[in-house]
């Protein structure tokens, strides 16, 4: 483990660890040391470190509250009258070397061209009221993963199992969000989306800008989530359950709101705003309905269960179905490509080192805007180091206060409505009802029609707001490939980036609109789209780590403790790729 010398981290390490390890004794004393061969025993080992780090995490902030400071954070400065600031030490050799850095103006980082030097913009002095204004990604990122794990394969899993599985939920945005984090420090420091990183590595931007465009095709290409949300306006149109002879009209409701998707992307200064304005709508709606009938409507014993389920580590029911276990393990935070691509909203944000690169505009309303095809990158200064420890800062609220926070209470609150209404053991097999269950079971306790209507109309917004985020998502994450490996691409159309975007876009929605009117069940495209995205975490934690590793400088890179979670992550979601895979083969030669 790397040297620490904030205190507040060594033992927040300490406490992590602690838990971790008294996981381990407690399971043992509970069944014996046979358990020790059970498969069941090291996956439940995943939950306690999600509870250690968890718990880690609340003693560092109480810490650094109560003012333990690292030893470089407390180093006294020496003030002149004319405002420069002295260090009351000598440099450091590396700032030595970093100082001379400064002095040129580019920086070769692998297989693309090399990186400018500039400082680091100045972030605003932290704040909740600066945090506020700043955070937004997160938001994007949960209005786009709510509707799938949250609201279908929550349900889903635990309608079937009884809440014993919501464990796993808990386990994965823990391991996501650390992910995430990697994501974000890459882009923080060049201003660079992960994905154009990756295309730094061998062999080269034209192989990994295919690789990745596969990876992300195979898993967002399938618009699952306006086909599941048509089917909850085709239950309110209808009056009832949709069935199979309701097929035509999920199909006309489908494709009109995946269309209305690439509309909503097209107005804005800059699609990032834009997206983020529509998804704290979204996400703020759906929370506050979500929590007043949770308080309105279920019962204290109910809350007890939910709890239950979320720390019941290692437990699995006998005869599990993996295709929708698997799928719940991956989209139980955002999945796969959805996370990778929140380091372009932050560049597009202009977080960090994504301030002086520009951003993606919109079609309508947004001007033409420079976006460099390579990022750049700061000297470790004293004064860049201490931004980077704000910008830092913002980050992990985002994250943290938005992205995590959100996440839990997205899954814990169906999970709630699931186990007071809907009876244990139910299997959501009706794949044209699969968004309609909810309501069902929630409007036998009102004999008006209004609770069957306002819950057909709250799923439509989180299946909706998905599908919205996975459509700026596909484009945005292929167009940011294309655009920083491709000098041909960047000199089409007077290199105006929006051309690029929309045209890829255009393409999308072409394939979409084929799946549509193609009538695949809507629940299979979600399944598979969501095992599919537990396959991408494996080359997306892997392939992080090397990167960071690779171009960023030693004080920037991550601690080896949380490089070696991110490869117990890759181990986790690896785990039910493969448990699942069988599955999903025999769905494809069964037609779906």
């Amino acid at each position: 483990m790397d040297k620490v010398r904030d205190p507040a981290t060594k033992y927040a390490i300490y406490v992590a660890t602690a838990v971790l390890v008294l996981g381990f004794i407690i399971t043992l004393v509970r069944n014996g040391i046979q358990i020790l061969a059970d498969a069941t025993f090291w996956l439940g080992l995943y939950g306690w470190l999600a509870a250690g780090i968890v718990i880690g995490y609340l003693v560092y902030l109480g810490l650094r509250i109560l003012g333990w400071r690292s030893s470089e954070e407390a180093e006294p400065n020496v003030v002149d009258t004319s405002g420069v600031i002295y260090r009351a030490i000598a440099p450091t050799a590396t700032e030595r070397g970093t100082e001379a850095i400064a002095t040129r103006s580019k920086i070769s980082a692998g297989e693309l061209p090399p990186w400018e030097v500039a400082d680091l913009p100045a972030p605003p002095p932290f704040s909740f009221n600066n945090a506020i204004a700043l955070i937004g990604p997160g938001a994007i990122l949960l209005g786009t993963s709510i509707g799938s794990g949250e609201w279908l394969l929550g349900p889903a899993v635990t309608a079937q199992y009884g809440g014993f599985m919501l464990w796993i939920a808990t386990t994965s945005i823990i391991l996501q969000v650390l992910m995430n984090m990697e994501f974000i420090r890459y882009t923080l420091y060049t201003g660079e989306p992960i994905y154009t990183g990756f295309m730094r590595t061998k062999p080269g931007p034209r192989f990994w800008a295919i690789f990745y465009s596969v990876l992300a095709f195979l898993q967002l290409g399938w618009p699952g989530w306006a086909s599941s949300a048509a089917t909850a306006l085709t239950a309110m149109f209808v009056g009832d359950i949709p069935g199979p002879e309701h097929a035509e009209t999920i199909k006309a409701f489908g494709l009109f709101w995946f269309l209305s998707t690439v509309a909503i992307v097209a107005f804005g200064a800059k699609i990032e705003r834009t997206m983020e304005v529509v998804q704290w709508f979204f996400v703020g709606a759906i929370l506050l309905f979500l929590i007043v009938i949770a308080l309105g409507f279920t019962a204290p014993e109910t809350w007890g269960r939910a709890a239950m389920g979320f720390l019941r580590f290692g437990t699995i029911p006998p005869n599990v179905d993996w295709l929708k276990v698997g799928g719940f393990a991956a989209f139980a935070g955002a999945g796969g490509v959805l996370n990778g691509t929140l380091s372009n909203w932050f560049r597009d944000k202009g977080l960090g080192m994504g301030g002086v690169v520009g951003y993606i505009p919109a079609l309508i309303g947004g001007r033409r805007m420079s976006l460099t095809p390579t990022g750049k990158v700061f000297p470790l200064t004293t004064e860049n180091k201490k931004r980077w420890r704000e910008w830092w800062k913002y980050a992990i609220t985002d994250q943290y206060g938005v992205w995590v926070l959100g996440c839990f209470l997205g899954m814990g609150l169906p999970a709630l409505l699931t186990l007071q209404f809907i009876p244990p053991g139910t299997r959501f097999d009706n794949q044209f009802a699969i968004a309609v269950y909810q309501a069902q079971y929630l409007s036998r306790e009102d004999t008006t029609s209004i609770m069957w209507f306002i819950t057909l109309l709250v799923g439509f917004w989180i299946l909706y707001s998905t599908q919205l985020g996975i459509t700026d998502v596909f484009a945005r994450m292929v167009t940011d490939m294309v655009w920083s490996g491709s000098s041909h691409i960047r000199a089409w159309r007077g290199g105006d980036i929006r051309f690029v975007y929309y045209s890829i876009l255009s393409l999308f929605t072409l394939w979409g609109v084929f799946i549509l009117l193609s009538g695949i069940k809507p629940f299979f495209l979600i399944l598979l789209s969501a095992n599919i995205a537990g396959l991408n975490f494996v080359f997306l934690g892997l392939h992080a780590l090397y990167v960071n590793r690779k171009f960023l400088p030693a004080e920037l890179r991550s601690p080896l403790w949380r490089e070696a979670i991110v490869l117990l992550s890759v181990v986790f979601f690896g785990f039910f790729f493969c448990q699942a895979l069988p599955s999903i083969i025999g769905q494809f030669t069964q037609g779906g």
